[in-house]
C-alpha cells in the first residue's frame, strides 16, 4: 500500500464559498498531512464552486482536484459516488475525509462500501498511529457516555467529521495548484430524481454559527419560557437553543435542538437553563468553551460540565442577570 499517499479532502461549498466542516477539515487535515510528511489535496464536484476554490487553496492545500460535469449539478448518490471512486483509483489518497453533514453521511459510507474499505462515522478525533501510518479514529459510542478509538487496515483510510471538532485551517500563503478532473457518467443511470429545493428561512444567527448560545430544557416548563431566554440571548448578541424535550414539547423548533439527534455547536458562552445535563444533549454542546449552568437540583449531572452554576429558580435567577446586564448596555 505503500503508493496511497497524501490526505484528501471532501469539500462542501454553501453559497459559493467554502462551508465551515470544511475548514475545519483542512485544518485537521493539514495536521494529518504534516505529520506524514505528505500533501493536503482537497477535492470539489459539481458546479457554483465561487470563491470556494480560493478559499482553500488560501487554507493551505496542497492542491485542489475539480470534477466539473453537468451532470453533477444537483448532488445525486449514484452520480457522486461513481465520481469519486474514479478520483480515489487515479490519485490513491492514503486518508480520505468528509464532514459528517447530511451529504458526507450518505456519500463516505457508500463509497466506503464500493470500495470495499472501512469508515469511522461521526469521529471527533483524528490521529496518526506511529509506525504504520494508520488513521486512528475517535468518536462518540453507547450515547455519547464513553470514547472509543479505531483503526483499520487497508487504504484508503476514511472517515467523516463531527462538525466543530476539529479547529479551523488558518489562512497561509496561497502556492497549490488546481487540477481538472474527468470523470466517465455515461452507464451510470440515477435511480432519483430532485423535483424541487426548498430553501429554509433563516432569522438571525444559525445555531451552529453562534458564539453564545442560550438553551432551556425540561425546567423551563413552557414555550412562554423561553420568551426570557430570547431576552438574554438578544443582550449577548447570540442566539436561543432548546434540548430534545424542549423540542418534543413544541417550546422551540427542531432546527434549534442542540444534542446528539440534533445540531453539535461549538460557542465561546453557553448558558444551560433547566437542563439537566444528560449524556445526550452534552454530546452537542460539549466543546462550548464556557458553560454556565442554572438548575434548581444540585446534583444535576449539568454541573459536572459548567464552569459557573447556579442553583436555584430561573424564574429569579435569569431576570436579576438580564437586569445587570441592561445596566452595563
Amino acid at each position: 500500500m505503500a503508493d496511497y499517499r497524501n490526505v484528501l479532502i471532501y469539500a462542501e461549498v454553501a453559497e459559493g464559498r467554502l462551508a465551515s466542516i470544511t475548514k475545519e477539515l483542512l485544518g485537521g487535515g493539514r495536521r494529518l498531512a504534516d505529520e506524514l510528511g505528505e500533501e493536503l489535496h482537497v477535492l470539489f464536484m459539481g458546479g457554483e464552486i465561487g470563491e470556494a476554490l480560493s478559499e482553500a487553496l488560501a487554507l493551505r492545500a496542497d492542491k485542489a482536484y475539480v470534477i466539473e460535469n453537468p451532470k453533477l449539478r444537483d448532488y445525486d448518490t449514484d452520480l457522486y459516488n461513481s465520481s469519486l471512486a474514479q478520483l480515489v483509483e487515479k490519485v490513491r489518497p492514503r486518508v480520505l475525509l468528509f464532514g459528517h453533514t447530511d451529504r458526507g453521511a450518505d456519500l463516505g459510507p457508500r463509497l466506503a462500501f464500493r470500495l470495499n474499505r472501512a469508515i469511522a462515522t461521526d469521529c471527533v478525533e483524528l490521529a496518526v498511529q506511529p509506525g504504520t501510518g494508520y488513521l486512528l479514529r475517535t468518536k462518540p459510542v453507547y450515547g455519547g457516555v464513553a470514547m472509543a478509538t479505531y483503526v483499520s487496515e487497508g487504504f484508503p483510510q476514511m472517515a467523516t467529521v463531527r462538525p466543530k471538532s476539529l479547529p479551523p485551517a488558518e489562512k497561509g500563503e496561497p502556492h497549490g495548484a488546481t487540477v481538472p478532473v474527468q470523470v466517465d457518467l455515461e452507464r451510470i443511470v440515477p435511480r432519483t430524481t430532485l423535483l424541487d429545493r426548498v430553501m429554509e428561512e433563516v432569522q438571525g444567527i444559525k445555531l451552529e454559527d453562534a458564539d453564545v448560545i442560550v438553551s432551556g430544557g425540561r425546567g423551563i416548563g413552557s414555550a412562554d419560557g423561553f420568551k426570557e431566554l430570547q431576552k438574554l440571548a438578544r443582550l449577548l448578541k447570540g442566539t436561543v437553543g432548546g434540548s430534545r424535550v424542549a423540542v418534543d414539547n413544541g417550546w422551540v423548533p427542531t432546527s434549534l435542538q442542540v444534542g446528539l439527534t440534533g445540531t453539535i455547536v461549538a460557542p465561546t458562552l453557553y448558558f444551560a437553563v433547566g437542563i439537566s445535563g444528560a449524556s445526550q444533549h452534552m454530546t452537542g454542546c460539549s466543546r462550548s468553551k464556557i458553560v454556565v449552568a442554572i438548575n434548581k437540583d444540585a446534583a444535576a449531572p449539568i454541573f459536572k460540565y459548567a464552569r459557573f452554576g447556579v442553583v436555584g429558580d430561573w424564574k429569579l435567577a435569569l431576570p436579576a442577570f438580564i437586569g445587570k446586564l441592561e445596566t452595563l448596555e
